[in-house]
């Protein structure tokens, strides 16, 4: 049967909808909106803050989802958004004088590898994943990723705009918990709404604001809200233009081996994250999807791989997108293939990406702030839904220097012109002292099964 075939239905309330499935057209469109929604709050934000074009990124993963739904053979109902796995190697990057095409050059590679991953996994079984990168290792390099980004946010975004940034912040904690079912899930969106909108009000009443802004050193007096580049920008045309450092939006990599250290720990968060989400897919839909998880694995990194050539942004799979199919019951591929498509459609519109480039640095460090922290909790949640036990020494010493050399930035100098620092080195430290002290193996399955809930 074509890949390209769903079985109309018309469900009872409550009855579900089975991949193969699908609603009238008109109600597939409505659901395919809601994930274009849900997803839409980190695919952009995170692009803005790797440095990388918005517009691009959003277009990508429209091109990325239906490259994912091809590979697993419309088996996996999932959206590829982008990534925040990478946010913190980036970050160190361009600490390091690096450029966007270091960056998509990084990027590119660690995609390659989680591909490589992918075929590994699809042939030997996914348990080799467990043995390799045990729930008490996974949670802590997402730990380390997450809490590394804290001095990006301190440093870049919120002193940009504090008082924005803090009502901002504030906002999107209140609605990501208090607000009902699906308006919880795009607390991002909203809170971008929200600190726009107050960015707004702050010009009227208090005028420009001085503060140091990303392209530039000095601090000077800048309105909050500037729409100028809103207003030049074309209603269609394909992504276009410089990114702040220069560097073309559409480019292709440079390959650095220092830079490609530093952001291949996030392979590892992404291992974590589609495994995660295969796992939550299949509680939900009741079937056995072990099969096509090294095809979810590799067809991210392949998506991702594919987006970093030209310049865009990595891709994953979004818990944001499960949380729609939890809410409605509706797990058909086809909500996805018209959520794909609005997503190009949205990546080939300037003025909607010329929008989301001018959102105000005060907003970016309210979101972020909130944002990077439950990155970085993600981890914790890994170690408490996998019972890892901090009493095991094993657990205990195995992890801390690690996630130490990590968070705080260490750095082994190796040459006059290679060093491993921060998330590189506090990742390879993890592993291997996990695996060291671990020689039994015993405690894998003590303390360490299978991540089996959504990140």
């Amino acid at each position: 049967m074509s890949m390209f075939k769903w079985d109309v239905v018309d469900p009872q309330p409550g009855e579900a909808v089975a991949p193969n499935q699908r609603l009238a057209w008109g109600k597939t469109v409505g659901i395919g909106a809601q994930h274009v929604v849900a997803m839409f709050g980190a695919t952009f934000v995170f692009p803005i803050v790797m440095g990388l074009d918005a517009n691009l990124a959003i277009m990508f993963s429209g091109i990325c989802t239906i490259l994912f739904l091809l590979v697993t053979k419309n088996k996996v109902p999932s959206y590829l958004g982008t990534s925040a796995s990478f946010v913190a190697g980036v970050a160190a990057i361009r600490a390091q004088g690096g450029d966007s095409a270091d960056v998509t050059g990084a990027i590119l590679i660690s995609g390659l590898v989680l591909l490589a991953v992918g075929v590994l996994v699809h042939f030997a079984g996914a348990g080799m994943i467990h043995k390799v990168l045990p729930p008490a290792v996974t949670g802590a390099v997402v730990m380390l990723i997450g809490f590394n980004l804290a001095p990006v946010v301190a440093s870049v975004y919120w002193p940009q705009d504090q008082w924005v940034a803090l009502l901002t912040a504030s906002f999107m904690v209140i609605a990501a918990v208090l607000l009902p079912g699906f308006w919880s899930r795009i607390a991002v969106f909203l809170a971008l709404i929200f600190g726009y909108l107050i960015s707004w009000i702050f010009d009227g009443i208090f005028g420009q604001i001085t503060s140091v802004l990303p392209t530039g050193p000095d601090a000077v007096a800048h309105d909050r809200v500037s729409w100028a580049g809103v207003k030049a920008a074309d209603w269609i045309g394909l992504p276009s233009g410089q990114l702040p450092d220069g560097v073309d939006v559409v480019h292709g990599p440079s390959f650095s081996l220092t830079f490609i250290l530093l952001v291949l720990p996030g392979v590892i968060a992404l291992i974590a994250e589609n495994t995660g989400h295969v796992k939550a897919v299949a509680e939900m839909t009741g079937d056995d999807l072990d099969p096509y998880m090294g095809r979810a694995i590799a067809a991210d990194g392949g998506a991702t791989a594919l987006a970093s050539l030209f310049g865009g942004s990595p891709t994953t799979t979004y818990a944001e997108n499960i949380g729609v199919m939890g809410a409605t019951k509706v797990y058909s591929t086809a909500a996805y293939y018209v959520a794909a498509l609005v997503a190009i459609l949205l990546g080939l519109c300037p003025k909607f990406g010329a929008i989301v480039n001018a959102t105000p640095g005060g907003v970016l460090g309210g979101i972020t702030v909130v944002l990077y922290g439950m990155i970085g909790l993600v981890g914790a949640k890994i170690w408490v839904e996998n019972n890892v036990d901090f009493g095991d020494p094993v657990n205990m010493v195995g992890l801390a220097g690690g996630i130490i050399a990590g968070i705080g930035g260490v750095s082994l100098k190796i040459t006059d012109d290679f060093e491993l620092s921060g998330i590189a080195l506090g990742t390879i430290l993890v592993i291997v002292y996990y695996h060291v002290v671990n020689r039994r193996g015993d405690h894998t399955g003590r303390s360490s099964g299978e991540v089996t809930k959504a990140l």
